[in-house]
């Protein structure tokens, strides 16, 4: 399959065009190797990113894992219900206040995540093989660059 639309027009800027139809493909490549296996594993980006943000920054409330990664309180407590369900993170009391619970990944969370990280990087290697190490550098810049510019569009909308 092509990764060239063959629907850009002269209607757009082709450079934006051409963008927006390539993050497309990639969201839906990336879906495609996350669900045929592809050495990533069977864990889906939501539940990824918590076990990641636990890893990093230790055991954490709802509200404050909802804050950290841009999500509604709701949407955090549906996503983390398999992972407490399959041992990848277990309830803690919060020693701030022994009434409140706070999420903490597991020891099995944390093999778990270190198996899917692992797996991810390596298919990265792979795609990436060819690539100039500069041009490798590059990308992750850009991209990063991109992700926060998302982050802050997102969070000015929120905030309108």
């Amino acid at each position: 399959m092509t990764t060239t639309s063959p629907q850009a027009t002269d209607r757009t800027d082709p450079v934006h065009a051409r963008l927006q139809y390539q993050l497309a493909v990639f969201a839906r490549r990336m879906d495609q190797v996350r669900t045929t296996g592809g050495g990533l594993g069977a864990l889906d980006r939501a539940a990824y990113l918590l076990l990641d943000r636990l890893e990093r920054h230790g055991p954490a409330n709802v509200k404050a894992l909802a804050e950290s990664l841009g999500v509604d309180s709701s949407t955090v407590t549906r996503q983390v219900a398999p992972l407490v369900a399959g041992g990848l993170v277990g309830r803690v009391q919060d020693p701030a206040d022994r009434r409140a619970v706070r999420l903490a990944l597991t020891p099995v969370g944390s093999g778990r995540l270190v198996e899917v990280r692992d797996g991810r990087a390596e298919l990265t290697r792979r795609l990436t093989a060819d690539w100039p190490p500069e041009e490798q550098q590059a990308f992750c810049a850009l991209l990063a660059r991109f992700n926060h510019a998302m982050e802050s569009y997102t969070a000015d909308q929120q905030g309108q």
